[in-house]
């Protein structure tokens, strides 16, 4: 494992917007654009309220649609996986290349610029990813605990009380993870081996273990609950993910397993 450099930090973001981050000194203010991602989560803030209406409004736009077309909770579930398809990218990415973060991460420590539409600007403290001198790396399954017991638990938590389980929440943190690990795997090819063990590492943990099947002959990961994302189709007719549990027998999109489609 290699120190994660200004070189490698670019490196990361050669992989995709998604595992791209910048940093920010602990302790310090977020000044805007930045907003510390820790806002999505309080409660009564009205910041994940507002960031799924603009999804449910972004998503009716697609088939011209107004927003009360597209019910609330497909709407939440997939502004969920958008969040945490963001957080858990590039953290996995450090933890495939450098193991790291060095210490758990809480939503705190996480900044966003809030914006819709792919990767949104992510910025983590460069205490964390920096090594300590002589200090040991941490191994894959232990940033795994971390992550899932913390900054992943915190954003599941809040968007249950949107009608939406916690097996679809669950589930989309499964399909994060996966689709993480592909897009690495695509960008750098020979990066397979520890981005796939990394994804491996978050998938044996308590919380996804059920979330998901993975065929040991080819790889293929399944999960079992879907996003809710065809559903915000005209008569709920919308393709389903590659990964979704519903793709047997219809016209699934993204079946390279990548999932993902509700990333916003």
């Amino acid at each position: 494992m290699t120190e994660p450099s200004a070189a490698s930090t670019a490196h990361l973001a050669a992989l995709g917007p998604f595992c791209a981050f910048e940093t920010h000194a602990v302790g310090s203010e977020p000044s805007p654009p930045w907003r510390p991602l820790s806002e999505a989560a309080q409660e009564g803030s009205g910041v994940l309220r507002e960031r799924v209406a603009s999804v449910r409004a972004s998503l009716a736009a697609n088939s011209g649609r107004p927003p009360e077309a597209v019910a609330p909770r497909v709407a939440a579930s997939v502004a969920h996986l958008g969040l945490v398809a963001r957080v858990i990218s590039p953290v996995l990415g450090l933890a495939a290349l450098h193991g790291l973060p060095s210490r758990p991460l809480t939503l705190g420590d996480l900044w966003w610029g809030s914006a819709l539409g792919g990767a949104f600007r992510l910025s983590l403290p460069r205490e964390a990813v920096t090594p300590v001198a002589g200090g040991d790396t941490r191994t894959a399954g232990a940033i795994a605990a971390d992550m899932l017991d913390g900054p992943v638990r915190a954003l599941v938590d809040a968007f249950a009380p949107f009608s939406v389980s916690r097996r679809i929440l669950w589930g989309n943190v499964a399909s994060a993870v996966n689709g993480a690990a592909t897009g690495i795997t695509a960008a750098a090819p020979g990066l397979e081996q520890p981005a796939r063990a990394a994804a491996l590492a978050f998938l044996r943990q308590p919380q996804l273990r059920d979330t998901h099947t993975l065929d040991t002959h080819n790889g293929r990961f399944t999960r079992r609950s879907c996003c809710l994302i065809y559903q915000a189709a005209p008569n709920a007719a919308g393709a389903v993910c590659g990964d979704c549990v519903l793709v047997r027998g219809r016209s699934g999109r993204g079946q390279d397993g990548r999932g993902g489609r509700g990333r916003r």
